[in-house]
């Protein structure tokens, strides 16, 4: 059996128009981003000398749409691009630009129009706050969508019937090129104590060819190595370590996030004196955090489940006042130091953060010129926890 490639396609409610999208997922690689393609199919008699238009657009988001006060939105576009593909305004094969529009066309035969965007260089990546399980409506989040409309002009009133749109997202994947294996260290020194602790801790993969890179996967257990070398005249009663999410909101104010999204409570504990060498193995998963609010997570599709946000990864020159949310992690060990009696009540703690990178591995690279077409229609009942939209008012060309 050859293989199948997936075509996402939505229909207006009134036929007038159509979108179809060979991805969902457009990968920034730090030096550029994959260009938007697909097609818009259009009916004639339908559109009645209407045209037809489709818009890629980068919204964030900040708080529910019924939160509205004083009829300013708790949104903000950061991005619109707005093109006409009905009637044509050049030659059609002029707007193909991939293998899967030229088969889409092929298809879907004469009434079928490509489209094509390129994204800026500073739009950021699609990634959300986790709401509250009680919370309804949106959150706040980077969103992206190619919306389809007709109307008489780009700037006219649309009827909801006449406008669909498909969400996509904006990813980035783990760099390919190596970096420093990250390690830290501090001593600390203690008063009536002629001799200080030390502690070292580092983050390295027990595969030598990737050893050197301080990227993990999402579901990749990431191993501690923890080194302690107690000189002093203190007891180490406890050693915790955890894996913290940082989620700054840079877009609109300087709001940072700091969630622990794992913990390991060890009960391990280190004499006066004493060495300890020991892997700690830490797995940060959203499985085990669905209900903390505030938590990142990579764009969701809204029918489909995601994970943690991945890092952010920035090239440089770009403002980052402009990205949104950026996300960072970092493994926390911290000891927990208490003197003997009498001064066993005197708790102090000593610790270091190790940075890291967690990202999704970049997926081979298939050749699909070949595989048969599968088309899936989109329907917003899919969407969990959403009933369908049946409301038929008007909307503006610029409005979600």
């Amino acid at each position: 059996m050859s293989p199948k490639n997936v075509v996402f396609k939505k229909i207006s409610k009134d036929k007038s128009v159509g979108v179809y999208m060979g991805r969902r997922d457009f990968v920034d690689h730090v030096d550029h981003v994959d260009p938007v393609d697909g097609v818009v199919l259009v009916d004639p008699e339908v559109l009645k000398g209407k045209k037809a238009y489709v818009t890629l657009s980068c919204t964030f988001r900040y708080g529910r749409d019924d939160m509205d006060v004083l009829g300013i939105a708790f949104r903000r576009d950061i991005y619109v691009s707005t093109r006409q593909v009905y009637p044509p305004l050049q030659d059609r094969d002029k707007g193909i630009h991939t293998k899967v529009q030229e088969k889409l066309l092929h298809k879907l035969g004469p009434n079928a129009y490509p489209f094509f965007f390129e994204f800026p260089d500073n739009l950021p990546c699609s990634v959300g706050l986790q709401p509250a399980p009680n919370d309804v409506g949106k959150y706040c989040a980077v969103d992206f969508e190619v919306k389809t409309f007709s109307a008489e002009n780009q700037d006219a009133k649309v009827r909801k019937r006449s406008m669909v749109g498909l969400k996509i997202r904006k990813v980035q994947y783990a760099p390919e090129n190596p970096g420093p294996a990250p390690s830290v260290e501090t001593t600390r020194d203690f008063m009536m104590s002629d001799k200080p602790l030390h502690l070292e801790a580092s983050l390295d993969k027990e595969v030598t060819v990737i050893a050197l890179k301080q990227t993990y996967y999402h579901g990749e257990p990431i191993k501690v190595h923890v080194n302690i070398n107690n000189s002093s005249n203190k007891t180490v009663k406890n050693i915790i370590l955890s894996v913290e999410q940082v989620a700054s909101v840079v877009l609109y104010s300087n709001d940072s996030y700091v969630k622990p999204v794992t913990l390991e409570d060890s009960g391990d504990s280190v004499g006066a004196g004493e060495k300890l060498q020991k892997v700690y193995t830490l797995l940060p998963l959203l499985a085990n955090n669905r209900d903390r609010l505030g938590i990142a997570l990579d764009g969701k599709l809204k029918h489909e489940d995601t994970n943690l946000a991945s890092s952010s990864v920035v090239r440089d020159g770009v403002l980052k006042e402009v990205l949104g949310i950026m996300v960072s992690y970092r493994v926390m060990v911290k000891l927990v130091v208490g003197g003997d009696w009498p001064l066993s009540s005197v708790v102090s703690e000593v610790g270091v953060e190790i940075p890291f990178r967690l990202m999704h591995p970049k997926p081979e690279a298939g050749d699909q010129s070949e595989d048969e077409m599968v088309f899936e229609e989109f329907k917003r009942s899919y969407m969990k926890g959403m009933a369908e939209d049946e409301e038929e008012g008007n909307a503006s060309a610029g409005e979600a």
